[in-house]
């Protein structure tokens, strides 16, 4: 074998092997990286988890708000890319306890009877208002010693949390609104900042934020502000006097 064909096969083999390492370096990358998703999610390759979402109370059949529907669509996504596999469950639907399979509950919690539960059980330090007979105030939250009510279209609220109330128990994903709008918000932030949540509350790691919708009228679900990491407050006992959701 002459000078010239002896460099050209060590330099075809040289970039085999390059070729190969890059390809390992860059499957090891993703299959860490899916992994933590799969942690944070608590969705590992085959399992299964629900997705609890309220009826539309406009349509006399079972059918779900758009922007709900389209909340549990981008949450559906999710379950894909982990490997895992969902189903779709109203309410007002007898559901075994949490802790068994991740459960990601969408909608408002004057309404949504299990997101209610999840409330009262998981987030003591947090109180829904009813409204009053003529639906006044209705969906206002209190936290923190402060309170936050909607004004439809301009500013509205929705907590996003993840809580895992059972020891090595899978995790429960909230969207709780005070309109469709905001829970498809609150999923979307969820969805596109869910390496960064990861790595700061950690992948069994429990949190509560308080998102603000801006102008949805105008911008529908895209313009989003977070208002506080109200984590602390909301596990809390709640205060005697407080409006729970749905009393």
């Amino acid at each position: 074998m002459d000078d010239s064909l002896l460099l050209v096969t060590v330099a075809a083999a040289a970039l085999v092997v390059g070729a190969a390492a890059g390809w390992a370096a860059h499957a090891a990358v993703a299959r860490r990286r899916l992994d933590r998703e799969q942690s944070f999610f608590g969705l590992p390759d085959g399992s299964e988890c629900v997705l609890v979402t309220h009826r539309d109370s406009t349509s006399a059949h079972w059918s779900i708000p758009r922007h709900d529907a389209l909340a549990l669509l981008g949450l559906a996504s999710v379950v894909e890319a982990c490997g895992a596999h969902a189903e779709v469950a109203p309410h007002d639907t007898g559901l075994q306890g949490f802790g068994a399979r991740t459960e990601f509950c969408v909608g408002d919690p004057t309404a949504h009877r299990r997101l209610a539960a999840h409330l009262a059980n998981l987030l003591p330090g947090v109180a829904v208002h009813p409204g009053d007979e003529h639906g006044i105030g209705r969906g206002t939250f209190a936290v923190g010693g402060s309170t936050y009510r909607m004004e439809p279209g301009a500013v509205e609220y929705v907590l996003l949390a993840r809580l895992t109330a059972v020891e090595s128990g899978r995790p429960v994903f909230l969207a709780a609104g005070q309109r469709p709008v905001t829970h498809r918000a609150a999923v979307r932030h969820l969805v596109r900042n869910r390496a960064r949540l990861a790595r700061k509350h950690g992948a069994d790691g429990q949190f509560c934020l308080l998102l603000k919708v801006v102008n949805s009228q105008a911008y529908g679900p895209d313009v989003v502000e977070l208002v506080a990491d109200v984590t602390k407050a909301a596990l809390a006992p709640a205060e005697p006097k407080g409006h729970r959701a749905g009393v």
